[in-house]
């Protein structure tokens, strides 16, 4: 009887380890520690039944359940180291993105600083890959995989064809319009799966139009979008290297030595080296 509870206490606790929906960390640790009170209780209840059995074998049973709770409070304890680490990094992170854009601002003619607004945690729930612009044949060199990607995220409607729309007047050297259609996509798709290439398309015609503040603007932009998606490394290097041509060359040694921490390894940390390189960055 005693070992059909445990049993049963185990597939109680199962089904919340396997869901395919993530968890975050929070979650993990709520059911550490259900399962920790659900385990004490049947200790309590194991107890009971030695004592009124007398010197049944249940000492061996007693120190495997003692070894487990032992376990279970280890990853609860684990849980919430990762979890503070993971909201140190997020604060920092995103502090450091919202110094970039005040700084952008104060070099952006016509930009009011009180506008600049409160910048939203790294990572948000915005999220998902990007698609892959098509190549300009006016020097716009985008070297990515030629297929939307959305992560199997449904869009909305009209909502590719818009982005199409962008992306084929960016190919045929229209910068200005690519530029205009590009920010009316990401005002009109908020949170789109295609948001990060927008702004990152974005900030290439308004590189090829002079436009360099507003085009570091739109890489940041691209970059916090998903700092872990398809266009992050290449938008961090293109935000290093506007704040380069901008005369912020702190700043810019800064972002362009983030890429290489960041993506170790990729060809955007490679061309960073090189541009640090460029900007006598120590």
């Amino acid at each position: 009887m005693l070992r059909a509870a445990f049993t049963a206490l185990v597939l109680m606790a199962g089904p919340a380890f396997s869901q395919t929906n993530p968890q975050t960390l929070a979650d993990i640790r709520a059911e550490l520690g259900s399962l920790s009170a659900a385990f004490n209780g049947l200790k309590a209840e194991l107890v009971q039944t030695g004592a009124a059995g007398g010197a049944l074998a249940g000492g061996s049973a007693l120190q495997r359940m003692d070894a487990m709770e032992a376990e279970l409070s280890r990853l609860t304890a684990r849980a919430e180291e990762i979890e503070l680490r993971l909201n140190r990094v997020v604060s920092d992170g995103t502090n450091r993105i919202g110094d970039l854009e005040f700084r952008l601002c104060e070099v952006t003619p016509g930009c009011d600083i009180a506008t600049v607004g409160t910048t939203p945690l790294l990572g948000g729930d915005t999220g998902g890959g990007a698609a892959a612009p098509a190549q300009s044949p006016n020097a716009v060199v985008i070297e990515e995989p030629t297929g939307p990607v959305t992560g199997g995220v449904e869009l909305a409607i009209g909502e590719q064809a818009d982005f199409d729309r962008a992306r084929a007047v960016l190919g045929q050297g229209d910068f200005r319009t690519a530029a205009d259609l590009f920010a009316t996509f990401t005002q009109s798709y908020p949170g789109s799966p295609l948001s990060q290439e927008a702004q990152f398309s974005r900030g290439e015609a308004l590189v090829q139009l002079g436009e360099t503040s507003n085009a570091a603007r739109a890489y940041l932009e691209s970059f916090s979008a998903n700092p872990d998606g398809q266009f992050a490394a290449e938008s961090l290097l293109k935000l290093g290297e506007a704040l380069g041509v901008l005369g912020q060359t702190p700043e810019a040694c800064v972002t362009l030595a983030e890429v290489g921490t960041r993506y170790p390894g990729s060809l955007a940390a490679t061309q960073a080296q090189v541009a640090m390189q460029g900007y006598q960055c120590q």
